[in-house]
């Protein structure tokens, strides 16, 4: 299914959004700041290149912008370091690295630096491709070691399941950073930022052309 069609149609389905005024805050800051001189707040400078060149992995430019170029890469690095939980923040920081050592192994390179999209998108397809009983199973897993940590217990989690978990997450968190985006919202989605008459019945094709509404 082409991915586009899959944004214009999602509307609010990531229901996990949800427009707090911190939230608010950094999409509205990332709408001004020019990627090329982006300084990460949370991840390190070769932890954010290798966001940058996942996002585009997972939204590459086609005919229309790709999720850097919205500054997706930026949204979800101050959402880590303004809205995620100390427990939260640990614990993408510890999947990234795990996944990024796999690209590294997997690749024969030493640096992060020098990972490039192609080493990172094969340990990116591999971490989400699993049948739906193993996603519950990792679920689960993962589910039990963040209970564990909030609760101040030890606890490990494998590295496939690791690896899983980021991939998933960042998954979700860039689908909803493009979708809050500017770029997204007024372009792509359907956008009339001042209502006009109420239509109860109307067909969706004929109102919208088919796109979810962006407000």
């Amino acid at each position: 299914m082409d991915r586009r069609r899959v944004l214009k149609n999602m509307g609010l389905s990531l229901g996990y959004m949800v427009a707090t005024p911190t939230l608010l805050g950094i999409i509205q800051s990332c709408k001004s700041e020019p990627t090329v001189t982006w300084t990460p707040v949370f991840l390190t400078q070769n932890e954010g290149n290798v966001l940058t060149k996942l996002v585009d992995i997972i939204l590459p430019k086609t005919d229309t912008l790709s999720a850097s170029e919205v500054q997706v890469d930026i949204f979800i690095d101050k959402f880590a370091q303004d809205v995620m939980e100390k427990e939260q923040q640990d614990f993408f920081k510890m999947s990234m690295s795990n996944f990024m050592d796999k690209a590294l192994t997997d690749s024969g390179k030493e640096n992060a630096e020098d990972l490039t999209s192609e080493d990172l998108e094969p340990v990116l397809a591999s971490s989400l491709k699993y049948s739906k009983d193993r996603q519950t199973e990792m679920f689960e897993s993962i589910n039990s070691y963040t209970e564990a940590i909030a609760e101040g217990k030890t606890s490990t989690l494998d590295d496939e399941t690791t690896r899983f978990a980021f991939a998933n997450n960042l998954r979700g968190m860039t689908i909803w950073g493009y979708k809050a985006s500017e770029y997204v919202g007024e372009e792509v989605l359907a956008y009339l930022p001042v209502p006009g008459e109420y239509i109860p019945c109307g067909d969706m094709q004929e109102l919208t052309g088919g796109k979810a509404w962006s407000l």
